[in-house]
């Protein structure tokens, strides 16, 4: 089905749309001056567009980029503007174009603060400042900083405060400032008050110093999710949004740069309104939204974007290869290890959203309650509606959502999807209040969906807008920490589900479900992103796909657990919790290739291990870490890996798998290029990677050497066909086949003139599909899934696939095949991936 040419969500004509993306992750390991050396192997590889984390001005010392402290500069760490531009000389002259990531929710608070000169002047001058509106704060309070080790009377008690005379080297134009140094913390101080006593000079400032507990509770700014050291910025006012994206928004009209990636718009108060600003404001360029969806939610259709990041389709692409039938297997296995917890994922996630509302969210959460209460407290007709009930409405509210957020804008009517969605969550949590509270629920509801309540206040009060901007972003929140952070590493059924974005609770996808799923977004957004592996996965596409295989074969699995268990009882720490350990072999297993190129090592796996078992917030956390259980899990983990009998073990299992990991391997990417709109390659996954969640996710990708990337890609193009591959090189040659053939026909695959069409199979093991150029077939993509049940099943045996007539060339083979009604064994034989182009000549 062809895109109506009308659609919104694609760029202006003018504009570039990219076809396949690279995405890499810059910083001080990797320069513009780097990339430059690398585009001769990624124009050979066959992607269209350089895909950069964020180039901007960020903390020092980042590994990442998206805690900003400039929007007025490049990093100089990445080689500043210059560089910058010469990287984009040299990528244009290539053919390729660039796509920037950009961060407008929030910005660094960094150490010192002065990195952040917004955020300095702020603290220094207050209202006076001309940044005094860009911070998510309220109006007329003191910025609280909770960056104190102890009470702040302990503080001054112990001489920890000193007040120096400094030059700030942000802010060279000016003499040296008199600041107040906390440790490594600088902090600015109001003019003309340097010389009082230490307790007084405190209170004149325009902000307060406090423990750093007092955050979770007080905390007056919003924060990113609850990172104290990353602050909300207020970019729906027009004039912040000017000031923090000049720059880009230069570089963009200059040609420098040609495309957005758009980190976390759900934070913001106006998402759809910031987009279109965004959109109009660059001239209708491609815009990625960066949006976790719902399994029944699409991007919403009002926001002008061309869609999202493509979290939606890669947890589509790994539970399209999941066996349903290991369900109770694996989940009996969790029960066993976790202590008989019942195998309910409502529940924990319930469970995880309270604490995380109760702990770190509640600062938030108490700022919406308050200004509830303040609107039903001066409304006689509100006034019988008490602070806890107005509370526990709240809660229930957060915990029943299914989804980050609703999108109700303040003095206007909500669209009727939006109320639904409001009105859904509300009838889940009714379910956990008494009937007493009823009438409070449908007041808060009707508060957050703008409508008139009480004795006819307007509905669009200072007070009333906040709270429906509010709730819906504390939502995000909750959703993001509760479940994502939280759940996720609790719920160690099959942990390649518990992916960004996924569901878990979902199990196994039908083929059916999925190809309705991509018409449908196919149809709206034709231009979105589709990728595998981001700087943000739990697990990279690899690790997901060797775990995904567990379902396939999860009674083997459970056995081998078992004896694991009994093998290594004697290294086992004794109060190993049981989620964390079975996350632990499912990891271990994830992982597990040493004749790759990338095996795993004690040292990374335990980290990994402390990470998640900090994230599940059980028996360790990372306000309390529990450091000797930790240190026991990691050497555990690393005993593990330098065992022989868990070796024997190991490869026992990894040889009775094989052939599905690699099968799953191959069409996990095959899928990730070809199914819908742009695609993404995260660097270094053009091979296997076993890539665990940030910071390991961002590790440095060999690409030069004898064992780099460029080698084995040009070893490739050397290789004789029918040559036998390893795992590695068959995904770098598919990678790299499939790049080109999307860089030979862009519009096959993105845009108004690309299409979606299922091809009808006689088996639920081939997953089929044609891309269409102007409603007429032009690439054929067959993958294998649930590779072990087509084994039990004898092979292909009689089944077929009804090809789109004519005559049609592999890509990957070079034979010709004919169309109509084919057993699969003649299309795919033994193959995991069969790509089909139409022969340009063939085209009517």
């Amino acid at each position: 089905m062809t895109a109506p040419a009308s659609n919104h969500h694609l760029p202006s004509p003018d504009r570039r749309t990219p076809v396949t993306t690279y995405r890499l992750q810059l910083g001080e390991a990797l320069t513009f001056d780097d990339v430059r050396e690398l585009l001769p192997y990624l124009r050979e590889l066959g992607v269209t567009d350089l895909y950069l984390s964020p180039i901007l001005a960020a903390s020092p010392g980042s590994t990442h980029g998206y805690d900003v402290v400039d929007h007025t500069h490049i990093s100089a760490v990445m080689g500043g503007r210059e560089g910058l531009e010469r990287l984009a000389r040299d990528a244009h002259a290539a053919g390729l174009g660039i796509v920037v990531d950009i961060v407008p929710n929030h910005m660094s608070v960094p150490t010192p603060i002065w990195h952040n000169p917004p955020l300095w002047s702020v603290l220094r001058d207050g209202p006076a400042s001309p940044y005094a509106a860009w911070f998510d704060a309220p109006r007329g309070e003191k910025l609280l900083l909770p960056v104190l080790g102890q009470r702040i009377g302990k503080v001054l008690s112990d001489g920890e405060l000193t007040v120096e005379r400094i030059s700030i080297p942000t802010e060279p134009e000016r003499d040296e400032q008199w600041v107040l140094r906390y440790y490594d913390q600088v902090f600015p101080l109001a003019v003309g008050t340097h010389d009082l006593p230490l307790p007084e000079l405190l209170r004149r400032q325009h902000y307060r110093l406090a423990y750093w507990r007092v955050g979770d509770e007080e905390l007056n700014y919003r924060r990113f999710f609850d990172i104290a050291t990353l602050a909300a910025v207020r970019v729906e006012d027009p004039e912040v949004f000017a000031g923090s994206h000049a720059l880009i928004l230069e570089l963009l009209e200059a040609g420098t740069i040609d495309a957005l990636r758009v980190d976390h718009p759900d934070g913001l108060a106006d998402p759809e309104g910031y987009l279109n600003r965004l959109s109009q404001a660059t001239g209708g360029a491609w815009i990625a939204a960066e949006k976790i969806l719902a399994p029944d939610e699409l991007l919403p259709p009002s926001w002008r974007a061309a869609g999202t990041t493509g979290y939606d389709a890669a947890w589509r692409i790994d539970q399209l290869q999941v066996d349903p039938a290991g369900a109770r297997n694996l989940g009996a296995l969790m029960r066993e290890l976790t202590g008989n917890v019942p195998i309910d994922y409502t529940r924990v996630s319930s469970d995880a959203k309270r604490e995380i509302i109760s702990g770190s969210l509640a600062s938030e959460v108490n700022r919406l309650v308050e200004l509830l209460h303040t609107i039903t407290s001066r409304d006689l007709y509100l006034s019988d509606h008490t602070f806890r009930d107005l509370r526990a409405c709240v809660v229930e509210l957060l915990v029943a959502a299914d989804r980050y957020r609703a999108y109700v804008v303040p003095g206007r009517q909500a669209e009727e999807e939006q109320a639904r969605v409001l009105r859904e969550t509300a009838d889940r949590a009714r379910t956990r209040l008494s009937p007493d509270q009823f009438p409070t629920l449908d007041l808060v509801v009707a508060i957050l969906l703008g409508e008139q309540v009480g004795a006819g206040e307007p509905s669009d009060t200072p007070e009333r807008a906040e709270i429906i901007t509010r709730f819906q972003q504390v939502c995000g929140a909750v959703t993001a920490k509760g479940v994502e952070d939280t759940t996720f590493y609790r719920w160690t059924h099959l942990t390649s589900l518990t992916e960004v974005g996924g569901d878990p609770a979902g199990f196994a996808l039908p083929a059916d479900e999925a190809h309705a799923w991509a018409q449908r977004v196919q149809h709206a957004l034709p231009a979105t992103m589709v990728t595998s592996t981001t700087h943000d996965t739990k697990r990279s596409e690899d690790v997901r796909a060797r775990i995904d295989v567990l379902a396939s074969y999860s009674a083997e699995w459970a056995e081998v657990v078992h004896r694991l268990r009994d093998l290594t009882a004697d290294a086992r720490p004794a109060d190993l919790d049981g989620c964390t350990e079975n996350l632990l072999w499912q990891t271990l297993w994830g992982t597990w290739a040493p004749t790759s190129g990338d095996p795993i090592d004690g040292e990374r796996l335990g980290a990994y291990l402390i990470k998640a078992a900090r994230e599940q917030k059980a028996w360790t956390t990372w306000t309390a870490p529990d450091a000797e259980r930790e240190g026991q899990l990691a050497e555990y983990a690393s005993a593990l890996l330098n065992r022989a009998d868990v070796a024997e073990e190991m490869n026992d299992f990894a040889a009775l798998t094989s052939r599905a990991v690699r099968d799953t391997i191959l069409a996990n990417k095959a899928m990730t290029l070809t199914w819908l709109g742009v695609a993404d390659v995260y660097q270094g996954s053009e091979v296997t990677r076993t890539s665990l969640v940030d910071p390991d996710n961002r590790r440095p990708v060999r690409y030069s050497g004898e064992t780099g990337l460029g080698a084995a890609l040009k070893r490739d193009s050397q290789a004789p066909a029918g040559a036998e591959l390893t795992v590695d090189e068959a995904k770098l040659r598919l990678t790299a086949r499939l790049c080109r053939l999307r860089a030979d026909r862009p519009e096959t695959f993105v845009g108004a003139r690309s299409g979606y069409l299922p091809l009808p199979t006689t088996t639920a093991c081939a997953f089929a599909y044609a891309r269409l150029l102007d409603d007429e077939a032009d690439v054929v993509v067959v993958v294998r899934r649930l590779g072990r049940r087509l084994e039990r099943l004898g092979g292909w045996g009689s089944h077929t696939i009804v090809l789109p007539r004519g005559t049609w060339t592999d890509v990957l083979t070079g034979d010709d095949v004919v169309g109509g009604t084919r057993l699969l064994a003649d299309v795919v034989g033994d193959e995991a991936v069969t790509i089909l182009a139409r022969p340009r000549a063939a085209r009517s």
